[in-house]
């Protein structure tokens, strides 16, 4: 399909005004995202020049759309992983070719980070990687229907380390769920963290879904790519504050 007609003029831009928010009425504990904007940054002219020519077969924005991934790939039978908050793409990129059997979506916010993991997507051929901008929870809730991703991954998510501010975290009950919902079952969440009190916090929540099995870390029987192989520049900052990296693995379970 080509969504080049859905893409406002601005490649890669939200048309104008902020996108209604999914109303979760679960009496579960989700992201207050009131005040969650898309970040801005400024591209280069070579960047600009690759959004342009790229971004409409590899990219979409946030809407009220299901994705169609078969399509979208020009592919059948293959895994679907979705990785929330992929930051610049370092590890996405590095990962991606030793997963040539998965589908790699990867969301974010931030267009200069996209434009960073697209220009690695075209200069490596790599041609496994789709982008989507915006929001985690929205992008899940919106575009994809529910049981038809084999993974989720939240690598190294903002901890949002004052206290008024952990009301902002994207673990915690409500994401869990409907990260589980969006999992097919024997479906995998993958997250890590370097932060010792976002571990914490996860530490509380691991049995928090009952659609989900913890298998912690490590598991060796998972059935995805677990070892990301590289360490990207987040993890290279946490080790050199010595920073432990805590994993947490979960499947979903069988209906």
């Amino acid at each position: 399909m080509d969504h080049s007609s859905n893409t406002p003029a601005a490649v890669g831009e939200m048309p104008p005004g902020r996108p209604l928010q999914t109303e979760f009425n679960d009496g579960l504990d989700y992201p207050r995202l009131g005040n969650v904007t898309f970040r801005r940054g400024s591209l280069t002219d070579n960047q600009q020049a690759l959004f342009a020519e790229h971004w409409p077969r590899l990219g979409r924005v946030l809407e009220d759309e299901r994705i169609d991934i078969e399509e979208w790939f020009g592919r059948s039978g293959a895994k679907t992983v979705v990785e929330i908050g992929s930051g610049t793409g370092t590890s996405t990129a590095a990962m991606a070719p030793l997963e040539q059997d998965t589908n790699i979506v990867a969301v974010e916010l931030y267009k200069p980070g996209l434009a960073k993991l697209l220009g690695q997507v075209v200069r490596q051929d790599i041609d496994n990687i789709r982008m989507v901008r915006g929001d985690g929870i929205e992008v899940l809730a919106r575009m994809f229907a529910p049981e038809s991703l084999d993974g989720i991954r939240v690598f190294f998510p903002d901890p949002w380390p004052k206290a008024r501010h952990h009301k902002r975290r994207i673990i915690q009950s409500g994401p869990l769920n409907l990260f589980a919902s969006r999992l097919k079952p024997g479906g995998v969440l993958h997250v890590a963290t370097d932060h010792a009190g976002y571990a914490e916090w996860i530490d509380e929540l691991v049995e928090v879904e009952p659609t989900l099995r913890y298998r912690g870390w490590p598991w060796p029987e998972c059935p995805q790519l677990t070892d990301r192989q590289v360490i990207t520049k987040f993890e290279g900052k946490g080790l050199n504050q010595d920073h432990v990296i805590k994993e947490y693995l979960w499947e979903k379970r069988p209906q």
